[in-house]
């Protein structure tokens, strides 16, 4: 076992200690929690709704007038609220990760696209998956049921790695078999929370904020045969998580150092970003505007700060149009698929 797997168990024995929490912090962090895994996960996949805006549809649902933002993004809120409720009800429902069966990995997808596309809703794709500037490989169609029985079967067979590390690789192996025309990453983040509560783990949080390393790490996985980039992101989730209950308990900061911008990671401001990538202004503008670009919060005055895994995200894009030769639309499309 890793030193980062050590601690996270160490860290799971001090909470556990600490039971029984207050309920009114338990109810505020998981209320909280519920949000952020619900605009990380959808943003990750192209979701345009805020952290504020995805609290307010949860809160009150389509009603909510949210200007510009489809009705798709607002369902895809309140269907994600839905499925973190179902996976903490399975948790008490069952006794260990190898009691999670396959109707409980569809009944999660059939929530996730709820009336946003009920024909494929908790069904298994008939059709090949192609993500474009990838050459990820899956499944074919006809042997899709076969691959989420193996996976089932080897779900049910880990009796000894470390439950985080289950989970993990969990998430890694349903995105790989991509059993579903849409949905994929949420299911596969979803049930990777649903394996956490089974252990007792409180809901780890793969922020948008690290989409890039996020995705990165699932190529080097797949070309290099290397997991561990993924393993140590997801173990530090899982550690976020943990620390976020615990200091929570001891009456120190929750979450300001530990899920929004490091303090010691300054976000950018556009100038800042064009500066550092030798782009214009012009061009950082209208790559926010097309959605390749991605504003991490706006200041008090208005003005546009960005993360610094943009200063990577504007490389990219220039990299793609030179040597692809792709339009903005279609490197828009490719950053969202990547795990769709």
């Amino acid at each position: 076992m890793d030193d980062l797997l050590k601690r996270l168990t160490e860290k799971k024995k001090k909470l556990e200690a600490m039971q029984p929490l207050s309920p009114e912090l338990v109810k505020n962090l998981d209320e909280w929690f519920k949000v952020e895994l619900t605009y990380s996960s959808n943003a990750i996949e192209g979701n345009t709704l805020s952290r504020i805006e995805t609290a307010e549809v949860i809160e009150r649902g389509v009603t909510a007038v949210i200007s510009g933002k489809s009705l798709k993004d607002q369902l895809e809120a309140i269907n994600h609220a839905k499925a973190i409720g179902l996976i903490k009800q399975l948790a008490k429902e069952r006794k260990g990760h190898q009691f999670i069966t396959e109707d409980d990995i569809k009944i999660i997808h059939k929530i996730i696209l709820d009336s946003i596309n009920d024909e494929w809703a908790g069904k298994y794709r008939r059709t090949e998956v192609f993500i474009r500037g990838s050459d990820a490989e899956f499944p074919a169609p006809n042997a899709v049921y076969y691959a989420m029985q193996e996976f089932i079967q080897w779900l049910q067979g880990q009796k000894v790695s470390h439950p985080v590390r289950v989970a993990a690789e969990a998430h890694f192996k349903l995105v790989s078999i991509h059993p579903f025309v849409d949905g994929n990453g949420r299911t596969a983040r979803l049930l990777m929370n649903l394996i956490l509560i089974v252990h007792g783990y409180p809901i780890a949080v793969i922020r948008n904020e690290d989409r890039v390393e996020y995705l990165a790490s699932f190529g080097i996985a797949r070309k290099q045969n290397n997991m561990q980039p993924f393993y140590d992101l997801v173990e530090r989730a899982v550690e976020r998580s943990l620390d976020a209950y615990i200091n929570a308990e001891q009456g120190k900061s929750v979450m300001s150092d530990l899920f929004l911008a490091s303090k010691n990671q300054k976000l950018l401001k556009i100038g800042e970003l064009a500066k550092e990538t030798g782009e214009t202004l012009h061009t950082i503008r209208h790559w926010t505007e097309k959605g390749v670009l991605e504003v991490a919060e706006h200041t008090e005055a208005g003005y546009q700060m960005y993360d610094r895994s943009m200063v990577e995200r504007v490389k990219e894009i220039r990299k793609l149009q030179k040597e692809k030769r792709l339009t903005l639309t279609e490197i828009k499309k490719k950053l969202i698929d990547v795990i769709k």
